[in-house]
């Protein structure tokens, strides 16, 4: 597609956006509606028209340009060690990362925490530096992210996540109506683990689109919520000490 007419496709998805009409821009240009139709159908915009439309929408040519490049970048579905490292050093800017993800407005987030204004724009700019959202004119933020988004394994979000796990998440006695926790023991065939670790992943991608289904509800209407999801070798034996046989020959 000739760059042109991706430049007019970003800009009539920036009215719509803006909830913006060709009568507006009419106006705006001092044209006859029919004349702005034609414009675009003929994607004839002169620069300094172009220019007015974006101040129509409170923005510059260049605030265009970007939004058309963006719509073609390819999502991220994981950060790098040193980018997970630069989040998890800053508390605040972790809380606004993950606030973010879980589509929070940058007005939901400065009316639900005590960050002023500046605190969370100058995040919101980090998040837009490391490619996770574009932060648009408006303080609108657009999640950058692919579907699949996901902390790396042995990340530093994801050992800052275990630590607080380890003691806090299961200071909980799961007994309100928004609490479950399931307890079991047995013995499975490699087979069966891995059908069983089939399942949880299933289960995992399930509460992803529900949470994902449930972005568009406001804030007050979703409550933050963790799953643990854990499967390992592990026998009741290890709470009483490892009382079992040492083979002969075996090693510790």
């Amino acid at each position: 597609m000739p760059q042109t007419t991706e430049l007019i496709t970003t800009l009539k998805k920036l009215l719509k956006r803006h909830n913006k009409t060709y009568a507006d821009v009419a106006t705006c240009l001092q044209l006859s509606e029919a004349s702005v139709k034609r414009l675009f159908s003929e994607q004839d915009l002169s620069l300094q028209r172009l220019d007015k439309v974006c101040t129509l929408l409170d923005m510059e040519i260049s605030d265009l340009v970007h939004e058309m490049r963006s719509e073609h970048a390819k999502p991220i579905s994981e950060l790098s060690h040193s980018q997970e490292k630069e989040i998890a050093d800053d508390l605040h800017l972790l809380l606004v990362t993950v606030l973010v993800l879980n589509r929070w407005s940058w007005q939901d987030i400065t009316n639900r925490y005590n960050f002023s204004e500046a605190q969370v724009i100058r995040y919101l700019t980090h998040l837009d530096r490391l490619h996770i959202i574009e932060l648009q004119p408006g303080n609108r933020i657009k999640l950058l992210v692919a579907s699949n988004f996901k902390w790396r394994d042995d990340g530093p979000i994801m050992k800052l996540f275990l630590a607080k796990i380890e003691t806090e998440f299961f200071r909980a006695r799961f007994i309100k109506d928004g609490e479950k926790l399931v307890v079991l023991n047995g013995m499975l065939s490699d087979a069966s683990n891995a059908l069983f670790q089939r399942k949880m992943a299933q289960l995992a991608k399930d509460f992803d689109t529900l949470s994902k289904d449930d972005a568009s509800l406001p804030i007050g209407e979703r409550k933050g919520s963790t799953v643990l999801l854990a499967i390992r070798d592990w026998d009741y034996e290890r709470l009483f000490g490892d009382q079992r046989k040492v083979r002969q020959g075996s090693q510790t």
